[in-house]
């Protein structure tokens, strides 16, 4: 894509088992964004989904061509959520991630594009939120974690709540291997270590009404071991000051 012909935004979506409520959550973001006239993409990541969603998707997409849907094999969360910004940053001005389980409002997003000017990126910090202790623990691990590497203070360091000027998150994302399981977590510290401006804002969230959570109990600490593990490799690398 040139120049010329770069868009505002890329939105991206991750999506996972998600048939009950994927086509409603496509629907509300793109009527969001369509009502504050950007030029963007939804651009909807089919990460090896074993349900309808793919079928769910392309049936909106149908309707509304700003809506991209990108099927892959199942590699995990992350790498989903890499591929989608490694395309964003060469189709568009802005990249924001969503989660696709409708736990965080399609209708905060125009108080985050209100912020994006004259910084780095818009991270929010999720409000409301319901944790098991398990979980909650993994979020504070998530925390220190990016303190400790980065010297990062953000409220929400693993928030899939966020907007990042393309500018910014390009040279990031160079040393982040495909295969890194939180790579917001490293992108937090990241943006924080460059020197970046960084904007925080509350969203408001609700526990989920459908589907279930992919990792629990056991299987989720060693996921956050592993988080860590990546994230504190990842501080030796050289990250330009922004």
């Amino acid at each position: 894509m040139t120049p010329e012909a770069r868009l505002d935004l890329c939105a991206v979506m991750p999506v996972y088992n998600e048939e009950e409520i994927v086509g409603k959550v496509a629907e509300n973001w793109l009527e969001v964004l369509d009502g504050l006239g950007i030029d963007y993409e939804l651009v909807a990541i089919v990460d090896g989904a074993t349900d309808a969603s793919e079928q769910v998707l392309r049936s909106v997409a149908e309707r509304h061509p700003r809506l991209v849907v990108d099927v892959k094999p199942n590699s995990g969360h992350g790498p989903t959520i890499l591929r989608g910004y490694r395309r964003g940053v060469t189709t568009a001005e802005w990249v924001f991630q969503t989660d696709s389980d409708d736990e965080m409002p399609a209708a905060a997003f125009s108080k985050l594009w209100d912020l994006r000017h004259d910084v780095g990126a818009v991270i929010g910090i999720r409000t409301s939120r319901t944790q098991s202790p398990g979980r909650r623990a993994i979020s504070r691990l998530a925390r220190i974690t990016a303190r400790a590497a980065f010297g990062c203070r953000l409220a929400d360091v693993n928030c899939p709540y966020r907007l990042m000027r393309s500018s910014t998150l390009a040279p990031l994302l160079v040393p982040i291997p495909d295969d890194t399981f939180a790579p917001n977590v490293v992108l937090s510290g990241m943006l924080a270590r460059s020197g970046a401006r960084i904007a925080e804002l509350p969203i408001p969230h609700h526990d989920r009404t459908t589907g279930m959570v992919s990792i629990l109990g056991w299987r989720a600490f060693r996921a956050a071991l592993r988080s860590f593990g990546q994230t504190v490799r990842l501080s030796r690398a050289r990250i330009p000051k922004i």
